[in-house]
């Protein structure tokens, strides 16, 4: 369940860092307007985009997986648990 909330809390980290990347571009635009690589400064951007986006999503994924781990794990200790509750009642003797 740990691991869950670290991604959760990953997922939430990376959430502004789109329109953080998003201002500080347009910060670069401004500045170089005119200039070749504003093109490639903005297909590196959407790349970027792109990989944050698909890292939020991975996140979110792998934190209800690992819920879903934690909680079949459970049951399955659980389970295991009750099938020695016959043995504990007679005292554990054979």
């Amino acid at each position: 369940m740990r691991a869950a909330g670290g991604a959760d809390a990953l997922h939430t980290l990376l959430g502004p860092a789109r329109s953080e990347l998003e201002t500080a571009h347009e910060g670069v635009v401004a500045g170089a307007a005119g200039l070749e690589a504003l093109t490639e400064l903005g297909a590196v951007r959407e790349s970027w985009q792109r990989r944050i986006e698909a890292a939020r999503r991975e996140c979110r994924s792998l934190a209800g997986n690992l819920r879903e781990v934690a909680r079949a794990q459970g049951e399955t200790n659980e389970a295991v648990r009750q099938s020695f509750a016959p043995v504990a009642a007679r005292g554990g003797a054979q």
